[in-house]
Parts: structure tokens; sequence; C-alpha cells
């Protein structure tokens, strides 16, 4: 008989995936539950993915990945962050969530406190738990779901290990400027506390988007292409920071993922040479028409990346009982307690067709005025 491990019990099934599973039992629901694009991976990715497929580009790679898609990266985060990446600084990893578990894997002991800003993506803290750590919450609702430098100060205690930061975030879309990332540097670098920022939103900005490591050299910054290209499944995701995090990470890789899946490796090698703009432009646009739809009748957080609205639907609803009411009248929205430790809020993801988008803001609308039955 299989005895489950302990950390097992310390995490729960993930309450997006439930929403996915549920969207299966509906007639034509309108899907605002997913978070991903709804565009295609660019052609001449596809094409680059068939080429390595032919030449027999099929076999393992370096554990830290090939060598050519290393170095593109390394130019790409110096790009954004004006920080020089040696080649020992860098892994690429099964998406921004593999790199994630090889990195807090790589750093979190048994009773390891980690400061997690709420809201914050699921994977967060549910990762942290099952490493035996203990998930610390920063409370961001009444900071314009900024970093209240004072209040992160005040968490500080002699077991806290790591802080971890999301911007672009999701679920709120909000972008940490650079004057707030320099402000939250000077509390880690009164404290030595290093920094894992998880970046992977960073194409998706209607705002600078600056990364935390051009500010403080303590941070294992996390990137991929999956949202930015349309990969989501392909899984292709890196980490840059110090070299001995990065090399504790490809050790940690060796007996788990092995290496990054080697076609997705060199597909990504043509992924700078597409023009994703449009693409951006065309959800900011889509943020927009939410705001216009909604902002009457919700409590809005106006994202500034990213693809999500966070909303607060009027009293007496609260956002449990609201996506249980909208998932029911055919609207798929994320409750807001599966990121946050509060239930006040819910979710949207707008990365439908602008028909689908206008439907579920009507029908929400409705909702929300008819008030709960």
């Amino acid at each position: 008989m299989f005895t489950l491990a302990q950390r097992t019990q310390r995490i729960d099934a993930s309450g997006i995936r439930r929403v996915f599973d549920l969207a299966r039992s509906l007639k034509n629901p309108i899907n605002l539950s997913i978070g991903q694009p709804d565009f295609d991976v660019p052609e001449a990715v596809k094409a680059a993915a068939i080429q390595a497929i032919e030449r027999g580009d099929n076999k393992y790679t370096p554990t830290q990945g090939i060598a050519e898609l290393r170095q593109q990266l390394r130019q790409g985060e110096h790009a954004r962050s004006g920080r020089e990446w040696q080649d020992d600084e860098l892994i690429i990893t099964s998406g921004v969530s593999g790199g994630l578990f090889l990195a807090l894997l790589a750093l979190i002991n048994e009773g390891d406190e980690v400061i997690i800003p709420d809201p914050y993506f699921v994977m967060y803290k549910h990762l942290v738990a099952m490493f035996g750590g203990v998930p610390v919450y920063l409370d961001t609702y009444d900071s314009d779901f900024g970093i209240d430098p004072q209040r992160l100060e005040s968490l500080l205690t002699s077991r806290t290990k790591l802080l971890l930061l999301n911007s672009p975030a999701n679920p709120t879309g909000r972008v940490l400027s650079s004057e707030e990332l320099q402000a939250i540097a000077a509390v880690c670098a009164r404290h030595q506390l290093p920094v894992l920022s998880d970046e992977i939103y960073s194409a998706f900005a209607y705002v600078p988007a600056p990364s935390m490591s051009a500010y403080y050299p303590h941070t294992l910054v996390l990137g991929g292409y999956s949202k930015s290209h349309g990969m989501t499944g392909w899984r292709l995701g890196w980490a840059a920071g110090p070299s001995h995090l990065i090399q504790a990470m490809a050790k940690v890789q060796q007996y788990s993922f092995v290496c990054a899946p080697s076609l997705t490796q060199y597909a990504s090698l043509a992924c700078p040479d597409v023009n994703i703009a449009p693409a951006i432009a065309t959800y900011q646009a889509k943020r927009d028409l939410m705001v216009e739809a909604l902002g009457d009748t919700f409590r809005l957080a106006p994202p500034q990346g990213a693809f999500y609205m966070w909303a607060q639907p009027p009293e007496p609803w609260t956002g449990e009982s609201f996506a249980e009411a909208a998932i029911a009248d055919g609207v798929l929205i994320i409750p807001g307690s599966v990121f946050s430790e509060r239930k006040s809020h819910f979710r949207m993801c707008y990365t439908v067709p602008d028909d689908q988008l206008r439907a579920g803001c009507e029908k929400l609308v409705a909702l929300a005025q008819r008030g709960p039955q």
C-alpha cells in the first residue's frame, strides 16, 4: 500500500485547474479564466522547430541548455537591465514554473520564511510550503498593489530567506516602477535578503517594466518565451542569477527535468526576430475595453502589464460568491482566494476575441447589478 509523503498534504489542487475542468461540462461558456495568449506560435518559430526535428536535434541537450540560446538570452537580459551576465549565470528551464521549482528546491530549508506579496501567482505559496518553507504574506491591497518598503521591512525575521517578486504581476497586472524597485532593493540590501523576481510577463507591459536585477545584484531573474510567443505548451524558460545558485539549480535539474525540451530550445533561437509589438498593442486595447465596460460597476485595478484584470464586485457580493454565480451563468472567472489570503476579488483574463470579451462583460455587469439570489 502506498503511503503518501507529508509534503503532498501541504498543497491543494489548483483552483484554476478546477475551473478548467468545469469548463468541459458547460456548453459554450465565455472563458475568461485561461491565463495564456490566444494567438498561435509565430510561423518563423514553428519553422525553426520543424528544421530542428529534420536535422535530428531531438536528443538531450546540456543541462544548462544549448550554448547559442544561452548567449541569446544573456544578451536579452543585458538589454533589459544593463547587467553583464556570464555563461555560468544562466540556465534554460522547462518554463518559468520549472525555474521556480529548481530555485526554491535549491534555496529553501525546513522552516525558512519566504516573503510573498499578496495577491500572488498561485504556485508561489504551494511550492514554498511543499519544500518545507513558510509563506509570509505581504499585503499590498492598500498600497495600490505595490510594495510598501516599511511594511516589507516589518515582516523580516531571522528566518527570512527570500523575497519573491512578480512584475508585471499575475493576477493584478501591476508593474513595479524603477523607483519602487530601488526602494525595495534598499531594504533588501540592509538585510542581505536575496530576491527571486518572476518577470515572465515583461514583454506584456503597457508602461516601462524594469528588471529588479538592474538595481540589486542578489537577484534571480526568471523569464520565458512561453507567454510572449504563444508557446505555453512548449515549456521554455530561463533563470539568470549568481553563479553558485545557477550551478545548484543545474544540479537539481540533472535529477529532475534533465534539460529543457531540445526542440523548443532550437526553435527559440528564432524568437527575437519576431515582432510581437502588434500582439501587445492588441492586448492593451482589450484591457481598455474591459476597463470601459466594467469600471462603473466593479472596483478595478487597471493593469499596467500582463493580461489579467483583478476586480472587486459591489457589495454584498464577495469574490467567491460572485465567481460561483458567474460560472453558473456561463462566464468562467477565477475566485480571488486562489491568488490571495483575501476573498474579496476575482480574476479575469482578457485573451479572448473582442466579441466574447464584450459579451462576458455584459453578463458580469448584469449579474453584479442583479445581486445575489
